[in-house]
């Protein structure tokens, strides 16, 4: 059976079937593209967007010492004598001496090792990430907190999508300890009181 023998109004519905259906098809499609969280096959796997997770390496030395020392040494002397001629010479002196010696020295060392994943939350205008997040660790019933923010500049970011925490600007790291251990190592209530009127 040849399309020239199909009745002329049966192939008009035909052909009009066919079009239909190639205009429903090609208005419902979708391009596979889009620009905003598209990726190359050969790209890394650096964050680039909102939403996505960088690894950040915190490696924090701080040390710091100051040393003051002070001297102070005064003398004051004051004398008279009366002489008398019925009587003993009559002597009266006065003197006052005053020293003082003043030395101080203080010292302080902090060293923080961890590795932790956090959340792009901004991407600046300039293209830097805002990074925030918070790592959790419970061990033998100690909670460990650690909260990170901080701004990274995408050069920073390795191929393995990793930076150091040396490279943030503004950067807030805490570290945290709560439970028994942590309890411990606080002073008393009364011992700060103490401390508080310099005692």
């Amino acid at each position: 059976m040849s399309l020239l023998s199909i009745p002329s109004s049966a192939l008009r519905r035909l052909l009009a079937a066919i079009a239909l259906v190639l205009v429903a098809t090609t208005a419902g499609a979708q391009s596979l593209y889009d620009a905003a969280t598209f990726r190359p096959l050969t790209a890394d796997h650096k964050a680039f967007r909102v939403g996505d997770v960088v690894t950040v390496q915190v490696i924090e030395n701080a040390s710091a010492a100051a040393n003051a020392d002070t001297g102070s040494r005064r003398n004051n002397g004051v004398g008279a004598n009366v002489v008398h001629a019925k009587s003993p010479a009559v002597r009266i002196g006065l003197e006052a001496n005053g020293e003082f010696d003043g030395g101080g020295r203080t010292s302080r060392t902090g060293r923080l090792l961890a590795q932790l994943s956090v959340t792009v939350r901004e991407i600046l205008p300039n293209g830097d990430l805002r990074l925030e997040g918070e790592q959790l660790l419970t061990i033998n019933d100690e909670q460990q907190r650690i909260n990170l923010e901080g701004r990274a500049r995408p050069q920073d970011v390795s191929d393995g999508n990793v930076v150091l925490s040396t490279r943030l600007a503004g950067a807030r790291i805490t570290y945290i300890g709560e439970g028994d251990l942590a309890d411990r190592q606080r002073p008393a209530w009364w011992r700060r009181a103490l401390d508080w009127f310099g005692f």
